[in-house]
């Protein structure tokens, strides 16, 4: 059989032009005839999925859109406990704090996703239908409603008369904005078909949230010190980061349950971020609790929370393409749900 020397689809780039997000795939031409396999059916061994064509810019727009979603859900919070003159001094500059680390997160997130697109008007295309059973539709209303509602309550929450008040509605609109922009990639990346993405997509989108939690809460405690918002501050990160370690291990094992599924969670690069993931988080909830926190402790405790958020978005990516890669974690996938 001759090899065939070309991408499979032949297109004269004279005439044609490739373009869109799949546009880069390639098709895998047949290197050699098949042999019937003896240890489990696929496809002639040839994967039924493709991998992602994400570059590095996904897995750091999780990362930063979820941290700036987090921070503007806490800094929401935040004006709603501000009571009193001094605990609303306090306060409302811990609001402000976490309402312009919500800007430049969703700023750099919706500059990183317009990259990956190619072309800015893909973004507002994606804005031409409201459809809410589409993840994705969903996230880019609520990318698109809360980087205008954290800045205009940056610019305006400490004023007063009529543009404080109108900072004041704009603060807890972008909180309920950030809570979206917190969760929702989990969601989107938990509505594939991709086997370990798939059976794990119980816990994925409650890990995100986690890790979204985690991360603002690292950025505060690299900069914030003393009073009422440190004590804010440093249970919101515990919370997070308690949250992101048992989601992970739940994560893993509901994809174990079909081992093969579970395989990219243990080995290569995906098992070796996944790994360091859940060590970076877990040894900055154990610093996060020791009472009485030195000032180098608490920005150890929010520099190894960062880490392990980061981690953990290009673990969740390489271990899809890991398992989009891997032919019998799909068939094994489907023979264990079917009766």
């Amino acid at each position: 059989m001759d090899p065939v020397r070309t991408d499979g689809r032949d297109i004269d780039r004279s005439i044609a032009v490739l373009s869109g997000e799949g546009s880069e795939q390639r098709a895998e031409p047949w290197h050699e005839v098949p042999r019937l396999e003896t240890d489990g059916t696929t496809y002639y061994g040839r994967p039924l999925l493709k991998e992602s064509v994400w570059t590095a810019d996904i897995p750091l727009y999780f990362f930063a859109g979820g941290a700036a979603g987090a921070a503007l859900a806490l800094g929401a919070a935040v004006q709603l406990g501000a009571r009193g003159a001094r605990a609303r001094r306090e306060l409302r500059k811990l609001s402000a704090t976490c309402h312009w680390i919500g800007i430049t997160g969703s700023t750099a997130g919706a500059a990183l996703l317009i990259h990956d697109l190619g072309r800015p008007t893909r973004f507002l295309n994606m804005m031409r239908v409201f459809r809410p059973t589409s993840p994705m539709n969903m996230g880019t209303w609520i990318l698109a409603g809360a980087a205008p509602t954290a800045i205009t309550t940056g610019l305006f929450i400490n004023r007063g008369g009529l543009l404080g008040r109108i900072g004041e509605t704009a603060g807890y609109a972008s909180g309920v904005f950030g809570v979206g922009l917190a969760c929702y990639t989990g969601v989107l990346v938990a509505n594939s078909a991709i086997p370990a993405w798939q059976e794990s997509r119980r816990w994925l989108p409650v890990a995100f949230a986690g890790s979204a939690v985690s991360a603002a809460a690292g950025v505060l405690e690299l900069f914030y010190e003393g009073g009422r918002a440190e004590r804010i501050t440093q249970k919101f990160g515990a919370i997070g980061r308690a949250t992101e370690v048992a989601a992970a291990k739940l994560m893993e094992r509901s994809a174990s349950n079909v081992p093969r599924v579970g395989l990219p969670f243990r080995s290569g690069v995906s098992g070796a971020l996944w790994k360091s993931a859940g060590v970076l988080t877990m040894a900055s909830l154990v610093l996060s609790l020791i009472p009485g926190r030195s000032r180098t402790i608490r920005r150890l405790a929010g520099g190894l929370a960062l880490g392990g958020s980061l981690c953990l978005r290009f673990a969740v990516q390489e271990i899809g393409q890991a398992s989009a890669r891997d032919a019998r974690a799909s068939f094994e996938m489907q023979r264990a749900v079917t009766p």
